[in-house]
């Protein structure tokens, strides 16, 4: 077997044999723990809900008064306001006049980063639990007592991460990411909740033990994605992390190319980091468990090289035969055995027959997601199915590009991380309002 059927092979089977691991974990996970409907908690620890935030006049209203009247009778919510230039500033001025009781607010200057935005909640915080959301995202009333569940009953979970799902249904980019959602987040972390080990808390909505973060260190700023840092840090310390798919809540994503592509890269970036920081983990027998999520991430990147590069030869091959041909000089032999061997008929976006089963697979995969996360959603949920043919087709190109542009920065630009943020997109009609106040 040459080495080019070598890398068709893993090209085909990795995807494959993940998408079928994927299904067979979340369908286990599905029958074995979800089928209380109600919390049944009768102990109610003091909860302290903390909302960093830089430059959100579009959303942070919305979400602080969305947090006003949870179903749960001992929290306090902390905004920290990160150094914004907009409104973000008098909006919680005015907001923390009307609901005293509850609400305080932190003024960070200059913006410092989302990790220092955490700890300065955290360490003001007066709750023994925490739970930790983006600025635009509205909970369901019930998240506080389903987090609680674990950290309540069990005292060796350090986090445990929620459901978001996806609330801005507009574009063709944002009903694709309803059913990414399903899959990436709630079909994967299934999965790797049965196997043990969780990848990342999803930083949009995760509740932690205070304890538990402040023996780790609290959040660093080292890497671009403090939710992954932090997993990796608390399981190192041997803190369970658990997913609740019932503490749901609703976000915003990203409707433009430039913004997807830009938290793609990020995601990225920030999971090469944390691979690199935490590479002696080789070490200690006791982190025997959180190998096979290493490993798993890594093969997830060399995927992604060896697909676009696939593509890329793909192309070379496609003009290079078109000169020839029209030059009428024959392609040089040991060239025309490469492409002859692998590459004719292969087309990335219309392949051989192993495209069309990589196809079906993760149409499977995406169905299984959507039939487990169906309770979770509206009746209309199921349309959004018909839009995840678009996945396979150009998502992946995507999310290829992204991983290798995600390693590119870590390799050659990211030298010091940078402690600044800025919000991410937040969908086609906060970018439209905002341009009407300009």
């Amino acid at each position: 077997m040459s080495i080019y059927e070598i890398i068709g092979l893993f090209v085909f089977l990795y995807p494959l044999y993940m998408s079928i691991v994927w299904m067979i974990g979340g369908i286990i996970f599905c029958l074995r723990r979800e089928g209380k409907t109600e919390p049944g908690l009768e102990y109610f620890p003091y909860f302290t809900v903390i909302v960093p935030g830089h430059n959100e006049e579009q959303v942070i209203e919305e979400t602080v008064l969305n947090l006003k009247d949870l179903n749960y009778p001992n929290y306090e919510v902390i905004v920290v306001n990160d150094g914004s230039s907009d409104a973000t500033r008098e909006i919680l001025d005015r907001l923390v006049t009307e609901n005293s009781s509850w609400l305080r607010i932190i003024h960070l200057e200059p913006n410092s980063g989302k990790s220092k935005a955490l700890n300065a909640g955290i360490l003001v915080s007066r709750g023994e639990f925490m739970l930790t959301i983006d600025a635009d995202c509205l909970v369901d009333k019930d998240v506080l007592q389903w987090m609680a569940v674990h950290l309540v009953n069990f005292p060796r979970v350090g986090a445990v991460t929620g459901n978001p799902r996806v609330r801005n249904r507009t574009s063709l980019l944002a009903k694709i990411q309803v059913g990414e959602y399903s899959n990436i987040i709630g079909l994967i972390k299934r999965t790797q909740r049965i196997l043990g080990k969780v990848l990342t808390v999803s930083g949009v909505i995760a509740a932690y033990r205070k304890s538990a973060v402040i023996e780790c260190g609290l959040f660093d700023s080292d890497t671009v994605t403090e939710d992954i840092d932090i997993t990796w840090k608390l399981q190192r310390k041997f803190w369970d992390i658990r997913y609740e798919p019932r503490a749901i809540c609703w976000i915003l994503v990203p409707e433009t190319l430039k913004g997807l592509w830009r938290q793609r890269v990020r995601w990225a970036q920030g999971g090469v980091e944390v691979l690199k920081k935490h590479r002696d983990l080789w070490k200690d027998h006791r982190h025997r468990r959180l190998i096979p999520v290493y490993i798993e991430y890594c093969l997830g990147l060399l995927w992604a090289h060896t697909f676009m590069a696939m593509v890329f030869l793909w192309l070379s091959f496609v003009v290079m035969d078109g000169v020839c041909r029209y030059t009428q000089v024959p392609i040089c032999p040991p060239v025309l055995d490469v492409y002859q061997t692998f590459f004719v008929g292969w087309n990335p976006l219309f392949p051989r027959w192993y495209g069309a089963i990589l196809g079906f697979a993760c149409l499977c995969e995406f169905l299984t997601s959507f039939l487990i996360d169906y309770r979770y959603e509206n009746k209309a949920f199921a349309k959004y199915y018909f839009f995840v043919i678009w996945y396979p087709v150009g998502y992946w190109i995507l999310a290829s590009l992204a991983a290798i542009k995600g390693v590119y920065n870590f390799t050659f630009r990211s030298k010091e991380v940078t402690v600044r943020w800025k919000s991410p997109d937040r969908g086609l009609h906060t970018l439209k309002s905002s341009s009407k106040t300009k």
